[in-house]
């Protein structure tokens, strides 16, 4: 069955880095795109970034833009969030997902059909 594992959480301080993997199983990830959300404690889940298909294609939210890098290889069938100079704010369990519309990085949450558990990231001195 389709599956996606997020892996590579954890407790860091601020200014440090941390790379997320979401491995997919049960289908073939050439022909998806797949989004990293997050949702903080008492907010609502907020896109963060994601990737289309052939990776021509690649979305960050504005509040992670030129310090979080999503690529993918899918001969391994993963995808990562490089994540860099962290904040307390970015704070959240991230989920990867994944989108049928593959040829492009779908924004909407509605677009994803499959979801991760998610990882917790902890941002804190």
């Amino acid at each position: 069955q389709v599956q996606l594992v997020e892996s590579g959480g954890g407790l860091v301080q601020p200014g440090e880095s941390l790379r997320l993997s979401c491995a997919a199983s049960g289908f073939t990830l050439d022909y998806y795109a797949i989004g990293w959300f997050r949702q903080a404690p008492g907010k609502e889940r907020e896109g963060v970034s994601c990737i289309s298909s052939s990776a021509g294609s690649t979305y960050y939210a504005g509040s992670v833009k030129g310090r979080f890098t999503i690529s993918r290889d899918n001969a391994k069938n993963t995808v990562y969030l490089q994540m860099n100079s962290l904040k307390p704010e970015d704070t959240a369990v991230y989920s990867c997902a994944r989108s049928p519309y593959g040829s492009r990085c779908p924004k909407r949450r509605r677009e994803y059909d499959y979801w991760g558990q998610g990882t917790q990231v902890t941002v804190s001195s």
